[in-house]
């Protein structure tokens, strides 16, 4: 692992509000965990895989305008499933997503941003996939007009960066298509940075951090 010897004005925007954020951290399960409460009380949780360092989970909870506290919002992993049929038993959510209809998950590797597009059985001469002419977004759409997605990258918003079609690729396999766009090196030195500042964490071993989809 490299050392990065950064001082704070040589930072980007996105690492300095991680690292002035009060944060509490959690290791279970094979993966760091991670609670931040950022200025403005918005909270983040973000889960990464110990041995691989992956990011697999980050979701937002945000202030209401009356000062209320709004349900998670996931922005990297997957949904809690069981968590929803509980929900929808107890009235709360009215409708699930179908087993059949296409699901769109974001997982992410140290080097892509990824997404994982299950339950779209067409060959992959079926399928578009550009960036968007302004090069903040990525369209997919089918030359059958069954399916059409936008995908957009928060981290490179936050990053004020724009999207290149040449670190784009898709593939397709076993139903499932792969949309895989390469992290440009602000975003990977970006992370670097914050595993660095994450490992020399104090993590408690067991119970939970408030990462709850609560």
């Amino acid at each position: 692992m490299p050392t990065f010897n950064i001082t704070m004005s040589e930072l980007s925007p996105w690492v300095e509000t991680l690292k002035s954020a009060r944060k509490t951290a959690l290791i279970q399960d094979g993966r760091r965990k991670i609670h931040f409460t950022l200025s403005d009380g918005t909270e983040l949780c973000e889960e990464y895989e110990i041995k691989t360092n992956d990011l697999v989970v980050r979701k937002w909870r945000r202030k209401s305008t009356l000062g209320g506290v709004k349900a998670w919002e996931l922005e990297v992993g997957e949904s809690d499933v069981a968590s929803g049929m509980s929900a929808l038993s107890l009235g709360t959510q009215q409708l699930i997503e179908s087993n059949s209809n296409p699901v769109c998950i974001r997982r992410d590797t140290r080097r892509a941003f990824q997404w994982r597009i299950r339950n779209l059985p067409y060959p992959l001469t079926a399928y578009q996939v550009t960036v968007d002419d302004d090069k903040h977004g990525i369209t997919i759409r089918t030359s059958n007009k069954k399916y059409f997605k936008k995908l957009t990258i928060p981290d490179m918003e936050r990053s004020r960066l724009v999207l290149d079609s040449n670190s784009l690729t898709f593939a397709h396999a076993n139903n499932t298509l792969i949309v895989q766009f390469k992290k440009p090196k602000a975003i990977v030195d970006d992370q670097e940075v914050l595993l660095e500042e994450f490992k020399k964490m104090k993590s408690t071993k067991d119970g939970d951090v408030e990462c709850n989809q609560s």
